[in-house]
């Protein structure tokens, strides 16, 4: 397995986990918002947490259900940056930057679920002929 700092998923969840942690400062020093700062740092770093489970995982089948966790949390995380920007705690540059980072990793873990998926069917496929 690659070091994880040349594995991509790995660079870019953990950047994103910093970006919220950061986020969730900014919430609570700024707004004196705990509980949506609190959301917002459990899915975004939860993203990263998964993604290095899934790299360790024991199966194809333990490291595709340990990625789509981190694409479930990803998809949370969207949907907390969408509220703090329409309640107005995120400026729509502040929004727009971490909503694209949040859904390239997306779109990084919608690819490898799918990729995954297909390597272990066919696996099943060619064992079920053999």
């Amino acid at each position: 397995m690659k070091d994880l700092n040349e594995n991509i998923i790995a660079v870019k969840s953990m950047d994103y986990a910093v970006r919220c942690m950061r986020l969730a400062k900014f919430l609570r020093e700024t707004y004196h918002e705990y509980d949506l700062a609190s959301q917002v740092l459990k899915s975004g770093t939860s993203v990263g947490a998964n993604v290095r489970e899934a790299l360790r995982g024991q199966s194809r089948a333990d490291f595709r259900a340990k990625m789509n966790i981190s694409l479930r949390e990803a998809n949370e995380s969207q949907y907390w940056l969408e509220l703090l920007k329409r309640v107005g705690f995120l400026s729509e540059t502040e929004y727009q930057s971490m909503f694209e980072d949040c859904t390239t990793l997306c779109k990084l873990l919608m690819s490898i679920v799918r990729s995954t998926s297909e390597s272990i069917e066919r696996n099943k496929q060619q064992q079920s002929k053999q």
